[in-house]
């Protein structure tokens, strides 16, 4: 649960890393794994071959984390944003075995992130990512309004009660103005990670669903932060029943160790996309023009396997659930202590929306980090928001501690 300063100071992780460590920093059991791997097998391709572990923490995600929901593949890529291009350009590739090359376009939504590639910042819709590179952003790209919704679920707790069939029926709008021909994926993450912990409406997913599969358009959640047990279930898929076409994680699935992320695909994707290229009988042919040098690396499905191994042992998923109650009870006792506009948490993640200093944006959040910092807790500041998401290994005590911390930063303020 601990960071050290070099000068030897204790330092509480209140963020897991960046959204990564869900199983505590150091475990005994990815630190070997990775040590062995490294002396066994420290690199091999995976274009036209492959290697065993590869193989099986594939397997290990279907069987273990998404069983019986129709996935049935995984492509490996570096990170989450890696994964994000792969997942949109087997959405075109799919689109294009089915003999629908016209649905080439990719809605997202404001407020998300999907990493630093230019597919996932074109889908993207936070604007300090998007305006420096707006002129090479992918065309065809719409946006979905967001969720944020200050007006009437400010302090909601867990999922608010307002909009949610509402605000996904907009999407009925966007395809009335491109066309569903023309349209191959909707991108969303069911939790709005960076941009401070928006929570979908009760409601929402539910519909997005309903739509694209209505209008054959694929759903692609985008779950690098809320995956590997951040919301109480392997995938925030499970959490709030929404299956998608797609999912896309990173992050958590090594613990951070080693960079890896992936897109966990249905089966019908899969045989689409491959079928098109066995018409011949050339044993070289290339079933998905598309692949990195690190994908399905050694090492990273090393300490992948491991990290599974390390979540069962401490019942990751069972253990979430019991301390999210106390994490949400936590969090919300702030209300009040200084001027802020909004508490969001669901499962083991959390943010407070701070009342921005008139004509100094962020500037506010910036210091609580830094102070908290200063007392010994990381935390995340985002805009004007403060992001919680403790390693999922945290007791009663810890999360006593960042939220004590916290609350003190927060009084000085004033």
């Amino acid at each position: 649960m601990w960071y050290w300063t070099p000068e030897g100071r204790r330092v509480l992780d209140g963020t897991g890393g960046l959204w990564c460590v869900n199983a505590g920093h150091c475990p005994e059991k990815i630190v070997q794994a990775v040590s062995e791997q490294v002396g066994i097998l420290d690199y091999a391709p995976t274009f036209q071959m492959s290697h065993p572990l590869a193989s099986q923490f594939a397997d290990k995600i279907l069987q273990d984390m998404v069983p019986g929901l129709g996935f049935g593949h995984v492509f490996f890529a570096n990170c989450g944003s890696t994964a994000v291009d792969s997942a949109l350009k087997i959405a075109l590739a799919y689109h294009r075995a089915k003999g629908n090359a016209s649905k080439f376009k990719f809605i997202g939504r404001e407020l998300g992130y999907h990493g630093v590639g230019f597919g996932g910042i074109s889908v993207g819709g936070i604007v300090g990512n998007r305006k420096t590179f707006a002129c090479q952003l992918l065309p065809g790209v719409d946006h979905l309004p967001h969720t944020l919704d200050l007006k009437r679920s400010a302090f909601s707790k867990g999922m608010p009660e307002h909009g949610g069939e509402e605000m996904a029926s907009v999407l009925e709008s966007i395809i009335a103005l491109h066309d569903a021909s023309s349209i191959a994926a909707v991108i969303v993450e069911p939790v709005s990670g960076s941009a401070g912990v928006i929570i979908p409406p009760k409601g929402y997913l539910q519909k997005l669903k309903e739509i694209c599969v209505k209008n054959d358009i694929l759903l692609i959640f985008d779950e690098v932060i809320t995956g590997v047990g951040r919301v109480c279930d392997p995938f925030a898929s499970q959490y709030f029943g929404v299956i998608p076409d797609m999912i896309v994680t990173a992050k958590g699935m090594t613990n951070g160790t080693i960079p890896c992320g992936a897109v966990i695909s249905q089966k019908h994707i899969y045989e689409a996309v491959t079928s098109s290229t066995k018409l011949g009988s050339a044993p070289a042919n290339i079933e998905f023009l598309h692949g990195y040098t690190y994908s399905g690396n050694p090492v990273a499905m090393a300490a992948g396997l491991a990290t599974l191994e390390v979540l069962k042992d401490i019942n990751a998923w069972e253990r979430s659930r019991a301390m999210a109650p106390y994490f949400e009870e936590k969090i919300h006792s702030l209300r009040g202590v200084t001027e802020m506009l909004d508490i969001r948490s669901i499962g083991m993640m959390g943010a407070i929306q701070l009342t921005p200093y008139p004509g100094r944006p962020t500037e506010k959040a910036f210091q609580v980090f830094v102070d908290c910092f200063e007392k010994g807790l990381l935390i995340r500041a985002t805009g004007d928001t403060l992001a919680l998401s403790p390693p999922l290994i945290c007791e009663k005590e810890h999360i006593d501690m960042m939220f004590d911390i916290l609350k003190s930063v927060l009084h000085s303020l004033d």
